[in-house]
């Protein structure tokens, strides 16, 4: 769901602009309302992401716009195949919610119906995202210069590095966004689909085992009760109840078509949702290879571990940079999207808010040299480690007794706070993999 925001350069539905010239945002109170009152004038509802995100005004208003700028403004890709690729990295953590979303986006630009019937269905430049797309949500430290130059090289079906940038930009923020969706439940109704990890559990921290701190603790007994959850316009439901609604809803509006009083603004609404619930496809059906999931960046037993050195390759200094020549304009967006998290108000010590984010880094094999892993240990409970670890690293079995959901901040905004860390941290770390392998390329 893309909502308007004052800055951005497109053209604003009526009731869009009635909002934006008679609210005043004179508080980040004022601002919250401000960006919740366009979403339902431009969509007629308010999308779950959005609602959650809600407590934290100043980085949504950023976040909406970096997302509007890489699906819609300024950019070699045309608009559905963005949207294919949104699916395509929200299949790799079988994230219905966003499957759904981008599904029934990309038919209202024109997408082609029968892509949606699986990644086999759609053209072969699609189909040779698949394997980058699939390492950079799982391990993203295998990405390697041959990945980008298989995509690159000369031929009928090859990318330009305008386009590859682009599309590993839309991957990262997907891929991170899945993490966020599921963290914050916008995903419960989804069936949870089980799968055999090949890492170790999400309790190990490759932390510890920098630290010589290898022991684990015993796994919980067994799964806890989950109370159930009312069901949001924006989920997933069974296919029986989707048809019969779907069959209602046409029968109403037929029914209504002649009765000059029923609102367009609704009846948009309407046709939205039944499309959004037309194609709740499954997403395994944009996997071509479901065993491939997480893996501990370092195994316990090895002496040494090869990771990425923030030192030798960092945003500020190498990513901003390249990406920002490559693709106008999404550098700055990106990097004020990880300034207004870094910013975000938060309760306890700044040292917790940086152990979170070097430990996320951490899990994907990324090191600060000037930075003591054992604040990690020390700041971070056993509890709240291994909610970011499944967050981040299994959100497509988040909700599963493999990976507990037991950590509960004392307010609402906080547990969102933890949740935009983990998505910024884990966008930054999959985009500096990808980035490092271009440059890679470009100097070879």
């Amino acid at each position: 769901m893309i909502i308007c925001t004052k800055n951005m350069d497109y053209r604003l539905g009526t009731q869009c602009q009635f909002v934006q010239n008679q609210v005043m945002v004179n508080s980040e109170k004022d601002r919250a309302s401000l960006l919740c009152m366009k979403a339902l004038a431009n969509r007629g509802r308010l999308d779950t992401v959005s609602q959650q995100m809600a407590s934290h005004p100043k980085y949504l208003e950023s976040f909406l716009r970096t997302q509007h700028y890489i699906l819609y403004m300024d950019g070699p890709l045309p608009l559905p195949y963005r949207h294919y690729i949104a699916i395509m990295a929200a299949a790799q953590h079988h994230c219905g919610y966003l499957v759904s979303l981008h599904s029934a986006q990309f038919l209202r630009v024109g997408g082609d119906p029968l892509w949606l019937q699986g990644l086999e269905a759609a053209p072969p430049r699609l189909r040779h995202l698949d394997h980058i797309s699939k390492v950079l949500a799982h391990q993203p430290w295998l990405t390697a210069r041959s990945h980008i130059q298989a995509l690159l090289k000369t031929g009928e079906q090859c990318w330009s590095l305008a386009e590859l940038v682009q599309a590993v930009v839309l991957l990262a923020h997907c891929h991170s966004l899945c993490s966020f969706v599921f963290g914050s439940g916008s995903d419960s109704d989804a069936t949870p689909i089980l799968r055999v990890h090949h890492g170790t559990p999400p309790g190990y921290c490759l932390c510890d085992a920098a630290n010589g701190n290898t022991a684990l603790s015993p796994p919980p007994a067994g799964p806890t009760e989950k109370a159930p959850r009312r069901r949001s316009l924006d989920s997933s439901c069974e296919v029986a109840c989707l048809l019969e609604q779907i069959q209602k809803s046409q029968e109403e509006i037929k029914e209504r078509k002649g009765d000059r009083l029923h609102s367009q603004t609704l009846l948009h609404a309407d046709v939205e949702e039944e499309e959004e619930a037309m194609f709740s496809t499954d997403p395994s059906r944009f996997v071509t290879d479901p065993e491939f999931g997480y893996q501990e960046f370092a195994r316990r037993e090895e002496d040494h571990f090869q990771v990425f050195r923030v030192q030798d390759y960092s945003w500020e200094d190498h990513g901003f940079s390249l990406v920002n020549r490559l693709y106008s304009d999404i550098g700055h967006l990106l990097d004020e999207r990880f300034r207004n998290v870094a910013s975000l108000p938060f309760p306890h010590s700044p040292d917790l808010k940086r152990a979170i984010w070097n430990y996320i880094h951490c899990i994907y094999g990324i090191r600060y040299d000037d930075y003591d892993y054992g604040e990690v240990n020390r700041l971070l409970e056993r509890g709240l480690k291994l909610y970011i670890k499944a967050v981040a690293c299994y959100p497509d079995s988040s909700k599963t007794p493999l990976c507990p959901l037991s950590w509960a901040p004392v307010k609402a905004s906080e547990k969102v706070h933890v949740n935009l860390l983990v998505m910024e941290a884990r966008l930054q770390a999959e985009l500096l993999y990808a980035l490092r392998a271009i440059t890679q390329y470009m100097i070879a």
